[in-house]
């Protein structure tokens, strides 16, 4: 936790420009992290529960075309 506290800190002294630039980095990093557990997740047949989901609707014709 001692971590945690010393990044708020460090966080919380950056200057506008230096927050926006953390701020962006941050977010790609966030997005990066996030594709990889959904691509994780997909390959260990975690989400295979939606495509049956998405294919049983269009079998029965509950979709329509976009």
């Amino acid at each position: 936790m001692i971590e945690i506290a010393l990044l708020e800190q460090q966080v919380s002294t950056l200057d506008d420009d230096s927050f926006s630039k953390f701020r962006a980095w941050f977010h790609e990093f966030e997005q990066s992290r996030w594709d990889k557990k959904i691509e994780t997740d997909s390959n260990a047949g975690k989400l295979d529960f939606l495509i049956d989901a998405a294919l049983s609707e269009y079998q029965t014709g509950k979709t329509r075309q976009l």
